[in-house]
């Protein structure tokens, strides 16, 4: 029989055998320890997740409200700034329309809430001797429910009020002033705020084959922020061929053109090829008009050289969001209104372009749009050089930082001298 001492030595040498076969533990405890740490860090990368998702569709849904409503920030700016903070907030309306309203309603009509029925508006300058052609536009677009607003450049507005729609229209009157006068003056964005799009018409156009509501489905449906109809081919006073119908499609964005000074190719990026409409139809979008008011020169009133920079406006790609619209078209009738004169006509030999007597309202107003497009270009031109911060979207980006680096040469020239 074995000896007490040796039956125990015998049975820690059998468990230390048996010990040996297992993994080692140190390793296993540090696994175990590592699995709480890989939770966390689980943890925080879903809520990292969910917060940046969280805070993307802010951003988004941000941006998208201020292009769809870009004047609600009026209020919060002005009463920020103190010149509000004496009112209390509910009794801010930091915009208006320019709706009809009755002098008096009935006591049902006053416990109801009245949305504004209309969403789109025409605005033209308008004189009497167009009165036949300017009584056919509107009658199109009273059709769709569109508010009417007309500017009077020659101060007749009693013999508007036989027409059926007259008494509906908003009529402002200033002897010989231009449309761009007028509408930097009384379509500010917060006025017109309410409104979709905002047609900014002449008021020599044919409309036979035009469809205000045909139209805004295309502008809809293509993704356009601003736009003008197409040109019939036999309009009178075609300035660019982008602006030319084309018969077989519903809209074109660019032209293709290898004659003149500026060629128009695949490659180009910019007016008059691509990103562009021309000043006598222009259609807006709300988010556009707001832009483009900005851009409208107070005291260069025939508008010179906007045309070009419009693109600017689109809220995007110019090349996407600025289009002619061919299947809905107009026709040019070239009507020099504005200082006398009637129908545009060609002159018969080069000698007589040229030829108008000097002093001639119609030679006069050339010259001043002539002027005014050199200061529009210059003003351009300084206050790209003045906002060291801006960059042009439709630059390519070397070029784009070359200009930036020029700018900020010329700056730090001018301090050292």
């Amino acid at each position: 029989m074995k000896p007490f001492k040796s039956w125990r030595t015998t049975l820690i040498r059998k468990r230390n055998a048996n010990a040996s076969d297992l993994p080692a533990q140190p390793k296993c405890g540090f696994k175990l320890r590592q699995l709480p740490f890989m939770a966390l860090i689980c943890i925080l990368l879903v809520m990292f997740f969910i917060v940046y998702t969280t805070t993307n569709y802010q951003y988004r849904q941000a941006q998208l409200d201020e292009r769809l409503h870009p004047f609600d920030n009026i209020e919060d700016s002005a009463m920020a700034s103190g010149k509000l903070s004496n009112l209390p907030r509910g009794i801010i309306r930091p915009t208006s329309d320019l709706e009809l309203k009755p002098l008096w309603s009935t006591t049902a009509s006053r416990s109801t809430v009245h949305l504004p029925t209309r969403s789109n508006l025409l605005a033209m300058p308008v004189g009497i001797k167009q009165k036949h052609n300017v009584d056919t536009i509107v009658q199109k677009f009273v059709e769709e429910n569109f508010t009417v607003i007309l500017f009077h450049y020659d101060g007749n507005l009693d013999g508007w009020w036989d027409l059926d729609w007259s008494d509906k229209a908003i009529h402002i009157v200033a002897q010989n002033q231009t449309k761009w006068w007028f509408a930097k003056r009384f379509l500010h964005p917060a006025v017109v705020s309410i409104y979709d799009y905002i047609f900014l018409w002449d008021e020599d156009l044919g409309v036979e084959n035009f469809n205000p509501r045909r139209y805004l489905k295309i502008m809809r449906s293509e993704g356009l922020e601003i736009s003008q109809p197409a040109l019939h081919p036999n309009s009178t006073g075609i300035h660019h061929r982008i602006t030319i119908r084309s018969r077989t499609k519903t809209l074109h964005r660019r032209v293709y053109d290898n004659r003149g000074s500026t060629k128009c190719t695949n490659t180009s990026v910019g007016p008059p090829c691509t990103g562009f409409v021309e000043g006598m139809a222009p259609v807006f979008s709300r988010s556009a008009w707001y832009c483009a008011w900005h851009l409208i020169q107070n005291d260069l009133v025939h508008g010179w050289g906007m045309d070009m920079k419009l693109g600017y406006c689109a809220q995007g790609d110019r090349t996407r969001k600025v289009g002619i619209i061919d299947r809905e078209y107009v026709v040019h009738q070239g009507i020099q209104s504005l200082g006398g004169g009637g129908p545009a006509k060609e002159a018969e030999n080069p000698e007589e372009k040229h030829s108008a007597t000097p002093g001639h309202p119609r030679v006069e107003i050339r010259k001043q749009s002539t002027w005014e497009l050199q200061m529009f270009k210059k003003r351009w031109n300084k206050a790209i050089e003045e906002d060291t911060t801006w960059v042009d979207p439709f630059e390519g980006r070397s070029l784009g930082f070359i200009r930036r680096i020029k700018r900020k040469l010329n700056d730090h020239l001018r301090i050292r001298l």
